[in-house]
């Protein structure tokens, strides 16, 4: 069974995937997005490793082991050494979930996903792949690059990879410098650019800018895949299952589009976050995570569909291109969670992603997260934006939130049935909870604050009108 149920107050294990050892030491993979730290002369990665598929001893299957890692620690104590390692049996395990079913190929196309690691003392270090075929000749198996970085941007580390590759097609010695000068490079604040140079042969040196987002919240996302996958309503319908903490498993044949499709649909919660099991992609090995009776959203790909249909109480949704239908499993009333003005509202505001269409890709995505983000954010604010008037703080103690006063305060009969849902939820009982250790005077900021100040100034304007 799988124990890594994350909780905020809780730090758990879960069961190492080598099947000749006891399974407790793995790190917890826990996809939830991080807010990253913005420390100044904050390394942009911990290390880079390439994972190359090698034949096992009896010359049978092929295995994901570790070729080259940089920098090398080669001081280390002993505790700190056993930590490593088992970080490293945990990224082989995402950078070829598929386990042992490899033959060698001559062709296939490169792909680009990430994952998350958090450790036992609950720290988290973000896992970047691109999947691609080594130079050569004849039929061969992919290899895997692997960057893991404390910051959570998968744009950038993607055009990092983009780097990583075109050095590789020339010579494995060409990656080092490139990523020693990374590596001595400061990571950005949100919407400034740092300049990498480094010198390829027979072109020279090359000035190579990587730009952080300005809304660094959503640097780790990309809502064009999402809805490249669903329409409006079905995306309106996997919102509803995910803000109620159901349990949703997303299949896909392509890892990179169960990865982004997963960070979007967490992003979408937003300023909330998902509390509970969070996988981007489920390893084959750990497939038996669906079978849990909690909360959890899960990727797996479409190969083991098998092994996840005959669960109930869930959403399935299939994201192929050639699906027959999108939501495979269902509970039944996910179009009736959220109250019918306030989908209208939310699919009225989608709908202006088509005046985008025609911009650039980068200036898409950049525009669509905008759109995307802004329309669920504006639910949460017509829905919960009034609580920061029913909490109550004493002079003495911490603050105590009037829940009852709170959602009896709606006027709407059906966004106070759903809010009553709602509240009940992790993501928002510990959104309050933080909420109530902070003092009045701590507490009004962020975007989410300023949606709403924004909304209570235009309503005020409208009844005065009136």
């Amino acid at each position: 069974m799988w124990p890594s149920f994350r909780r905020k107050d809780r730090k758990d294990k879960i069961k190492e995937p080598d099947l000749a050892e006891t399974r407790e030491n793995l790190p917890v993979m826990d996809n939830v997005p991080i807010q990253p730290r913005r420390v100044s002369g904050q390394y942009f990665f911990e290390y880079l490793v390439v994972v190359s598929l090698k034949k096992n001893k009896d010359g049978s299957n092929y295995e994901p082991q570790i070729t080259y890692q940089f920098p090398k620690r080669d001081v280390m104590a002993k505790y700190q050494k056993e930590e490593e390692e088992k970080t490293l049996k945990a990224i082989t395990l995402f950078c070829f979930p598929e386990g042992i079913s490899w033959a060698p190929l001559t062709e296939y196309h490169s792909e680009t996903f990430s994952f998350v690691l958090t450790e036992i003392d609950g720290s988290r270090r973000n896992g970047y792949c691109r999947r691609l075929l080594p130079g050569g000749r004849g039929a061969r198996p992919p290899e895997a690059f692997c960057i893991i970085s404390s910051l959570a941007c998968f744009g950038l580390f993607s055009k990092i990879f983009d780097e990583v590759e075109k050095r590789r097609q020339i010579s494995m010695a060409l990656i080092y410098p490139f990523m020693q000068k990374l590596r001595e490079a400061s990571f950005p604040a949100p919407g400034q650019t740092v300049e990498i140079k480094s010198f390829i042969p027979e072109s020279g040196t090359e000035i190579i800018h990587l730009t952080r987002p300005l809304d660094s919240w959503l640097e780790h996302v990309n809502f064009c895949t999402l809805f490249d996958c669903l329409t409006n309503e079905e995306v309106l319908q996997v919102f509803a299952a995910a803000v109620l903490e159901r349990r949703i498993i997303f299949i896909a044949e392509e890892l990179g589009t169960l990865s982004q499709v997963l960070h979007a649909v967490a992003a979408l919660l937003y300023p909330f976050t998902w509390q509970h099991t969070f996988i981007s992609i489920v390893p084959e090995i750990l497939i038996d995570v669906v079978m849990a009776p909690t909360p959890y959203l899960l990727g797996v790909q479409k190969r083991l569909l098998d092994q996840v249909t005959d669960q109930s109480d869930l959403m399935l949704v299939d994201l192929s291109k050639n699906k027959e239908k999108t939501f495979l499993v269902t509970i039944g009333d996910e179009d009736s969670i959220i109250p019918p003005k306030l989908q209208a509202e939310i699919l009225d505001a989608l709908s202006q992603r088509r005046k985008v269409s025609d911009v650039d890709e980068a200036k898409k995505v950049e525009e669509v997260n905008r759109v995307v983000s802004e329309a669920f954010l504006h639910f949460f604010v017509r829905t919960v934006g009034h609580y920061s008037s029913y909490v109550k703080y004493s002079k003495e103690g911490p603050g105590v939130f009037e829940k009852r006063r709170f959602y009896k305060a709606i006027e709407s009969k059906t966004t106070r049935h759903f809010v009553k849902k709602f509240i009940q939820t992790q993501m928002f009982d510990l959104y309050v909870q933080e909420l109530e250790q902070q003092q009045p005077s701590g507490r009004q900021q962020g975007i989410f604050h300023r949606k709403i100040t924004e909304y209570q100034k235009k309503k005020n304007e409208k009844t005065k009108k009136h």
